[in-house]
């Protein structure tokens, strides 16, 4: 575990804003937003293969009414490529960690995360504890899961389940052995998989082609390690380190990848949670229900700012 207490083992270049080097070297894309005198940090983290673009339509709805930092988890959109060994959701949180201590040393900090973004901040409590208890003061878990990731079936029922399930872990294998920085395909092969794989009923075409592209930006190998992380994150036991912050839980009801159960699990572990299901939406609620989802988190934003 890296610690986040020795300052000086992270490096930054000030005359680049958006560009943050970890302690072990990977830059990582950052975007700031807000008030920049704001006493609370909306910090936003995306899903698997995809980056800080997932929060557009959030971010923007939102304005000026709270600062945000969102950044690009490592192998995906404009950060560095995740270095051997180091395409693990632990290796995300201790990302997380030394990003907030640079970038948000004061103050208190919401916390959002779709999908991979929320097992990162589940991981987060678990290995820095201190942190999370010292500057989070809400938590919002988008369409994500704290575990048994290994047994989902795409929503397909019996055989065409499990095998949809060992389709993905091959195209994995495959991924991990490619060694260009994004994969070759256009837009138009991509499109249809997403629309059908993480999208609800009748989204807008513009953000089927924001994920499609997000996921072209992505660096393949990396996609391939973090697929084989996802499949092994666990953290049912740390959401109770979370018990007495507020924290709400969003879920759309066609969500393939993180069904609704899933959420379910979490919002049950902490039964203080707001939990809100989405009827005829997908995996991705940050496009699909960008409204309400903006509205959950600043409502979110506001009562921990009167606390």
């Amino acid at each position: 575990m890296r610690s986040v207490k020795q300052r000086g083992a992270v490096s930054w270049d000030p005359s680049r804003e958006h560009r943050f080097v970890t302690s072990d070297g990977t830059a990582l894309h950052v975007e700031t937003s807000g008030p920049a005198d704001s006493e609370l940090t909306l910090v936003l983290v995306h899903g698997w293969t995809q980056d800080h673009r997932t929060w557009d339509g959030v971010v923007s709805r939102l304005g000026d009414s709270v600062r945000t930092l969102r950044y690009d988890l490592r192998g995906h959109g404009g950060s560095a490529p995740a270095k051997p060994g180091t395409a693990t959701i632990p290796t995300l949180a201790d990302d997380l960690a030394e990003l907030i201590e640079d970038r948000v040393p004061n103050g208190p900090i919401v916390l959002a995360g779709h999908s991979m973004g929320g097992m990162t901040i589940m991981e987060l409590s678990r290995r820095h504890p201190e942190l999370v208890s010292r500057r989070v003061a809400g938590v919002a878990f988008v369409a994500t899961s704290s575990g048994e990731m290994d047994r989902i079936t795409l929503g397909l029922p019996g055989i065409a389940g499990s095998g949809a399930a060992r389709f993905e872990r091959r195209l994995a294998k495959l991924l991990a052995k490619n060694r260009r920085d994004a994969l070759p395909l256009p837009l138009s092969v991509v499109r249809p998989g997403a629309r059908l794989l993480v999208f609800g009923r009748k989204p807008h075409r513009a953000d089927v082609d924001s994920v499609a592209e997000q996921l072209l930006c992505a660096h393949p190998a990396s996609v391939a390690g973090f697929q084989d992380a996802i499949s092994r994150h666990d953290c049912r036991v740390t959401l109770a380190a979370l018990a007495g912050t507020p924290v709400i839980v969003l879920a759309g009801e066609r969500d393939r990848l993180c069904p609704p159960r899933h959420a379910k699990v979490i919002a049950d572990a902490l039964p203080e949670a707001e939990f809100v299901r989405y009827p005829g939406a997908g995996h991705m609620l940050p496009q699909e229900r960008a409204q309400e989802v903006s509205d959950r988190i600043a409502a979110l934003v506001r009562r921990v700012a009167r606390v």
